[in-house]
């Protein structure tokens, strides 16, 4: 008899398999970073479709196999809608989505990280935040969650406000990141910091990234 478990995740990425199957990767509270094969969800009609799609966040009732789960049922409370008709802020997003799928493993307590990417979600629809800054933040708050961020960095001409900025970035809760906006000159300076962190400490490059590069 299989046993099933409730996960609270988001789906990070997917992949076709097969002629009607999705391969998903799901960020989950419970688990960290677990693998899951939706059957059927490339179906017309099928009522994984949706839960199997990136950006997906609920509850997800899965039965675990030798390698992998199966997703059998999905209860999903924000799809955010306002990416899906948002082809530079679904860039955005996806990026977020590549980094946390770089970051995050599973049995590991990715609760941390699962909550950046869904508030950081949650910004990119925020009219009144501009996506640059969206992605500083998240980009500060990751090396932070993962204790790799090494604080502002020292001997570098920066205003007491990028500073302070960044500083507000490593020591704040994750619900309250979103919760200010800076000037051109400070985000200037964040997209240079942040950026050359992530090149400096994560070192790769990432697909999304690649095709934002040209549209921004």
């Amino acid at each position: 008899m299989r046993e099933y478990i409730w996960m609270t995740g988001i789906v990070l990425k997917q992949s076709p398999v097969g002629e009607y199957d999705r391969h998903i990767s799901l960020l989950t509270r419970e688990r960290g970073k677990i693998s899951a094969f939706a059957r059927g969800a490339r179906k017309p009609g099928s009522r994984l479709s949706a839960a199997a799609s990136p950006f997906s966040f609920g509850s997800f009732r899965l039965y675990e196999g030798r390698n992998s789960y199966t997703l059998a049922e999905a209860d999903i409370q924000n799809y955010f809608e306002a990416l899906r008709n948002d082809y530079v802020g679904a860039c955005y997003g996806m990026y977020f989505a590549e980094v946390a799928d770089y970051y995050t493993r599973e049995n590991n307590d990715e609760s941390q990280m699962l909550k950046l990417l869904y508030q950081s979600l949650r910004a990119l629809g925020a009219p009144a935040l501009p996506n640059p800054l969206v992605r500083c933040i998240f980009e500060c708050k990751a090396l932070v969650v993962n204790g790799e961020f090494p604080g502002p960095p020292q001997g570098e001409p920066l205003e007491e406000s990028t500073v302070y900025t960044l500083e507000y970035i490593a020591a704040s809760p994750i619900e309250k990141l979103y919760t200010f906006n800076v000037t051109d000159t400070v985000l200037s300076q964040l997209q240079r910091v942040c950026g050359g962190y992530m090149k400096q400490i994560v070192g790769r490059d990432f697909k999304s990234l690649e095709v934002l590069k040209t549209l921004c």
